[in-house]
C-alpha cells in the first residue's frame, strides 16, 4: 500500500508542470471547439465567394455568345427594289402577309414604286418598320434622276420635255422577262445581242422563268447586269407548266429537266424500281450525291402521284 500511495506523491515542480499540461490542454479544446470553426467558416464563405463570381463571369460570357448567335441568325438585308419584293424576302425583313399581299396586288396592277413614301402608302407598314428598311431602297436610275431635277433649279421647258420623254421610254420598256424579246433585252446597259439571245434560249429550255434566280444560271451573265435586267424585266407572269409525275414518267421525259442530267436520271429510276413507287418527291433527297441545293428547282417540275 505503501509503494501504491508514493507513486501519488510530487514535488512542486512536478505539480506546477502538471498544472501547465492541464492548461494547455484545455486551451487546444477551446480553439479546438471554438476558434476552428469560425475560420473554416471565412474560409469556405471566400471559397464561395469566388466560385460565385467565376460563375457569374461564365454565365455572363455564355449569354453574350447568345446574343452573337442570335445576331448572326438574322437575315442580312441587301439592298433592293421595293417594286420587285418577293413574298419570302417581306417576310424576312418583318413585314406581315397582308402588307406582302397589298404590294404584289398593286404589282399585279401594273403599278410600281417609286419612293419610300408610297411604298408605304401601298403597303401600309408602320413607321418605325418603314425607318429600319427605307435605307436599303435601290430604286431605277430615271427615278432617282427626276428626284434629283426636283431638287435642283427649275429647268427650261426644253429640256424639261426631253426629260420627261426618257422617263416616258423608260416606263414603256419596263415589261414581263418572260415575254421580252432578245431585241428588247439589249436595251440593258451590258446586254449585247449574244447575251440576249442566250437569256431567250435558257427561257426556253426552263420553259419560262419561275424565280429571279433562275435568269443568274445564264452563263456569261454578270450577277449586278442580271439585276438591272429585273429591273426593267421582272418576273410578272410566272409559266404554267404541266408536272412531270416521277413515278410513270420516262427516262427521256426526267432527263429533259434542266437541273437533271443522265447520271442523276438513273440514279432516280434505279430508286424508283428499289421503293416500287414514291410517296412524296421529298423521297429523292435520299438518293445518294442527290445535289439537294436544286431540289426547289427540280420541284418545280417533278411531282409523285
Amino acid at each position: 500500500m505503501k509503494n501504491f500511495k508514493s507513486h501519488f506523491r510530487y514535488n512542486n515542480s512536478q505539480r506546477n508542470g502538471i498544472l501547465f499540461l492541464a492548461l494547455l490542454i484545455i486551451i487546444l479544446q477551446l480553439v479546438y471547439f471554438f476558434v476552428v470553426p469560425i475560420v473554416i467558416g471565412v474560409s469556405d464563405e471566400d471559397a464561395t465567394d469566388l466560385n460565385s463570381n467565376e460563375i457569374i463571369e461564365f454565365q455572363q460570357e455564355i449569354d453574350s455568345l447568345k446574343l452573337i448567335a442570335l445576331e448572326n441568325k438574322k437575315p442580312k438585308i441587301y439592298p433592293f427594289n421595293p417594286s420587285f419584293l418577293s413574298d419570302y424576302r417581306g417576310y424576312q425583313i418583318g413585314m406581315s402577309t397582308e402588307e406582302i399581299d397589298r404590294l404584289l396586288q398593286h404589282r399585279a396592277n401594273g403599278k410600281y414604286i417609286n419612293s419610300a413614301k408610297q411604298f408605304q402608302q401601298v403597303t401600309q407598314i408602320s413607321d418605325s418598320l418603314l425607318k429600319t428598311i427605307e435605307p436599303y431602297f435601290k430604286f431605277p436610275d430615271w427615278i432617282n434622276k427626276r428626284r434629283n431635277q426636283k431638287n435642283t433649279a427649275p429647268l427650261s421647258p426644253s429640256t424639261a420635255l426631253r426629260i420627261n420623254s426618257v422617263e416616258t421610254s423608260e416606263n414603256v420598256i419596263i415589261k414581263d422577262l418572260n415575254s421580252a424579246t432578245a431585241k428588247e433585252l439589249i436595251t440593258v446597259k451590258g446586254i449585247g445581242e449574244k447575251l440576249s439571245q442566250r437569256i431567250v434560249k435558257y427561257r426556253n429550255k426552263l420553259g419560262g422563268f419561275f424565280i429571279n434566280e433562275q435568269l443568274y444560271e445564264v452563263w456569261g451573265l454578270d450577277k449586278e447586269v442580271a439585276n438591272k435586267v429585273l429591273e426593267r424585266f421582272p418576273i410578272i407572269n410566272k409559266p404554267t407548266l404541266e408536272k412531270i409525275n416521277v413515278n410513270t414518267a420516262t427516262f427521256k421525259e426526267v432527263l429533259s429537266i434542266v437541273y437533271i442530267d443522265y447520271e442523276l436520271t438513273k440514279k432516280i429510276f434505279n430508286y424508283r424500281d428499289e421503293v416500287a413507287e414514291l410517296q412524296s418527291l421529298e423521297e429523292l433527297k435520299k438518293i445518294d450525291g442527290f445535289p439537294l441545293e436544286k431540289f426547289d428547282r427540280i420541284a418545280l417540275y417533278l411531282e409523285a402521284k
